[in-house]
């Protein structure tokens, strides 16, 4: 992210050898080398497996047609978002080194801030249909359910790319670096708005995890009511969910929440170092989604373990699609 995190300068190796600086003709002028940050490659290559990662889950839904269910177009969003991310570092590291561009550092600019929100929001809206499955598990198998999800999916990238399109439509600090937050060309207002909104997402997604976790304990308790005990595999199946909550919101918060707050009480003044510090386990997030959402998924991974051993046939029994466990 270093036309988002920081200028990276170009030194004059005439003035550091001590050599005449009077003006040379322009034949004569050497070509001044640009210094590559390590930063820079370690994100650019963050990218690129991010990229072949989130490129597996796509292909895995697009060529397997009994992966339809909602929640599996929720994976293949999320997965779409962390692609268009991985891109966006990718292109990021080029437009550092090779093109000197404001308009093109705007429009990159948008662009991760586009796949960033909408893998955020993609994160909500997988757990909101978790939410529902449970709330309303009789109802959840309905045309009602696939019309709430391609709805939400739709007004999910709406609002990502409105978020997106900030910088582009003046909300940048090319004209006046003073108003630079911590990701240049991203003025302070605009990164405050994301961190805040950001805050907000994840204060909804932990409310609906708790309320996931008392419909689980409800559900458990009911059983051990009609069994008059509560059977050592259910007891098991709900340590687990809750096991499984707790990673998911801890890995969650943990990536986000750091980079959230520094961006409310940081600025340019903020050593530089720190800024990568705290992108970095952001970005990292979106290698980890894959790991979490679909390849945790028995349908995804079994479809996995079928294109890997070069198996096509994806006539094979599923078994009745549920929400991925929690």
């Amino acid at each position: 992210m270093s036309n988002l995190l920081q200028n990276t300068s170009l030194l004059n190796w005439d003035v550091l050898e001590g050599r005449n600086a009077s003006p040379a003709p322009s034949w004569e002028l050497e070509p001044v080398p640009a210094i590559v940050n390590p930063w820079d490659v370690l994100l650019c290559v963050t990218g690129t497996l991010m990229s072949c990662e989130n490129a597996v889950v796509i292909a895995l839904i697009a060529y397997t047609p009994t992966l339809r269910a909602p929640m599996f177009v929720l994976i293949g969003s999320l997965a779409f978002a962390d692609l268009l991310a991985g891109l966006g570092l990718i292109l990021n590291f080029t437009v550092t080194y090779i093109i000197d561009s404001g308009f093109v550092t705007l429009l990159l600019a948008g662009l991760l801030i586009t796949a960033f929100s909408a893998s955020v929001l993609n994160i909500l809206a997988i757990t909101v249909d978790r939410y529902l499955s449970l709330y309303n598990a009789l109802t959840y198998h309905t045309e009602g359910t696939v019309m709430f999800t391609y709805i939400t999916l739709i007004l999910m990238w709406v609002i990502s790319t409105a978020l997106g399109s900030l910088p582009v439509l003046g909300w940048n600090c090319l004209e006046d670096e003073s108003t630079c937050s911590i990701c240049r060309p991203v003025n302070k207002n605009n990164a405050a708005a994301l961190a805040v909104s950001f805050l907000l997402v994840f204060g909804l997604i932990l409310q609906l995890y708790l309320q996931i976790c008392k419909i689980a304990f409800r559900h458990a308790q009911q059983i051990a009511v009609q069994h008059q005990f509560m059977t050592t595999s259910h007891s098991s199946s709900t340590t687990k969910g809750v096991s499984t909550l707790t990673t998911i919101l801890g890995t969650f918060g943990f990536c986000w929440i750091p980079l959230a707050m520094y961006s409310l009480v940081a600025d340019t003044r903020t050593p530089v170092i720190y800024t990568y510090a705290m992108a970095l386990p952001a970005i990292c997030h979106s290698i980890i989604n894959p790991m979490i959402y679909a390849f945790r998924n028995p349908e995804i991974l079994r479809s996995l373990r079928i294109a890997c051993c070069l198996c096509m046939p994806y006539s094979f029994t599923m078994r009745p699609r549920t929400p991925s466990d929690v």
